[in-house]
């Protein structure tokens, strides 16, 4: 793009100002601030500019909790043998939601990368990979894996599993692509500068996701592949069973477009989004900041982000506008002079996208229940709840598990780790399956 352009560019959107320190700027900077205007999609900041005027407000939502699906031995069997059909004929990937950073943690770099091991602190992304790796051993087919990581991670994510040489996994079926950034707006819906030559952008949100997979190109490879069920999940959850048969075999055989894990919450007004069932029949879900306690407490099941997708539902999704989310925050500008402001009020605007508003638009959701305390022990926190202890002591409860069942009797003053590549489930240590 040149300058000439974006002026044409940023006068039809009425945003001109962007270059008021143009003369100010070096080649580098006048390079990187075109390469960034020529980025955004200026369509979308219309609309988010009719968000920001647009005094309607949302149809209510009466909070009812959706129908949940529970294992009967039967129906488990059942949809186990198909979920490992489908993973024997290689149409079943693996998306990671991975664009974080471990700040919260006091780490630098890639939440992914943070050492989670209880006796060997691998990183996170450690037993995500390897429980892939045993995927792939123990049914013959490629299983991708598709990670979306950020402009602050991109490098560093790529550069961690090159460190560990992708952890066994074939660099080939490991994909990796970045999540989109939006502009923030002020109140008069202009584009906020946090520099001289910068415009503040910030992560779209997780429902960027379906965008992000049809801009990078990752819709037409898992086409290409043959794939038909996309397994998601979030980075910060190594006790995930990632692309569990019985699960995929579920959502394959009731036919449905997404499918969600549930589990019960740890209390009434938990953290995590509730999903309801809409006046019209559909599913949806209800982030928990918008219920009263006595709202939260008829919903005994949460969502923790576990999902199964149709690749067809994918890219129909990816053709939809999806709703806008926006939060009043303290954004980094500059004032008249140029010089950075650290505001001390909110002072502008952010929006987000987010996964789970694609769930009306599916014409069949399954919801499935399942035991946190073997599949969901967050990292989010440096202390307390949901911290890298808890998330130890959830993991090792796990394993002590297993290896009891299997006859083995471990001192509770030995911490234990298994290779996830090496087994999931007392089952698989008692046959000795070892495919690391």
């Amino acid at each position: 793009m040149t300058i000439e352009q974006a002026k044409k560019v940023l006068a039809k959107a009425d945003q001109t100002h962007v270059l008021r320190f143009w003369d100010t700027l070096n080649a580098a900077e006048r390079d990187a601030l075109l390469a960034q205007i020529n980025e955004i999609d200026f369509n979308e900041v219309a609309r988010m500019q009719r968000m920001l005027t647009d005094k309607s407000t949302a149809a209510a939502v009466t909070p009812r909790p959706a129908p949940v699906t529970k294992w009967t031995r039967r129906k488990y069997d059942e949809a186990f043998a198909v979920g490992e059909e489908q993973l024997r004929r290689g149409r079943v990937a693996v998306l990671l939601v991975a664009g974080g950073q471990g700040s919260r943690l006091g780490y630098d770099g890639p939440k992914g990368a943070y050492g989670i091991g209880p006796v060997s602190d691998m990183p996170l992304f450690y037993f995500h990979a390897r429980k892939i790796v045993r995927l792939i051993h123990l049914y013959g087919k490629p299983v991708p894996f598709y990670i979306m990581t950020s402009d602050v991670n991109d490098a560093a994510t790529r550069a961690c599993f090159e460190d560990y040489d992708y952890f066994g996994l074939n660099p080939e079926d490991v994909i990796f692509f970045k999540q989109g950034v939006w502009p923030a707006l002020d109140a008069e819906g202009r584009l906020i500068l946090e520099a001289p030559g910068r415009i503040f952008v910030s992560p779209d949100g997780h429902g960027g996701t379906l965008t992000a997979l049809a801009k990078n190109g990752c819709l037409d490879d898992m086409t290409a592949r043959g794939i038909r069920s996309v397994f998601y999940f979030q980075v910060d959850n190594p006790l995930v069973d990632i692309a569990d048969p019985a699960f995929i075999g579920l959502h394959m055989l009731q036919s449905a477009e997404l499918s969600l894990k549930l589990c019960l919450k740890s209390s009434p007004t938990e953290k995590m989004g509730q999903v309801t069932l809409l006046d019209n029949g559909r599913i949806g879900m209800i982030e928990y900041s918008e219920l009263t306690p006595k709202q939260a407490a008829r919903f005994k099941y949460g969502s923790p982000a576990i999902h199964v997708f149709s690749l067809a539902f994918l890219k129909r999704m990816a053709r939809k506008d999806m709703p806008l989310h926006l939060a009043h925050k303290k954004i980094p500008c500059v004032n008249d002079a140029g010089r950075p402001v650290t505001p001390k009020e909110p002072n502008g605007y952010k929006f987000e996208k987010f996964i789970f508003d694609v769930l009306p638009d599916a014409r069949k959701v399954v919801c499935l229940a399942f035991d946190r305390d073997d599949e969901f022990s967050p990292v989010k926190n440096a202390t307390g709840d949901d911290s890298p202890a808890t998330c130890r002591m959830a993991l090792q409860a796990k394993w002590r598990r297993w290896l009891a069942e299997a006859g083995v009797t471990v001192p509770e003053s030995i911490p234990v780790e298994i290779d996830p590549a090496i087994a999931n489930g007392a089952d698989e240590l008692k046959q000795g399956l070892i495919f690391g």
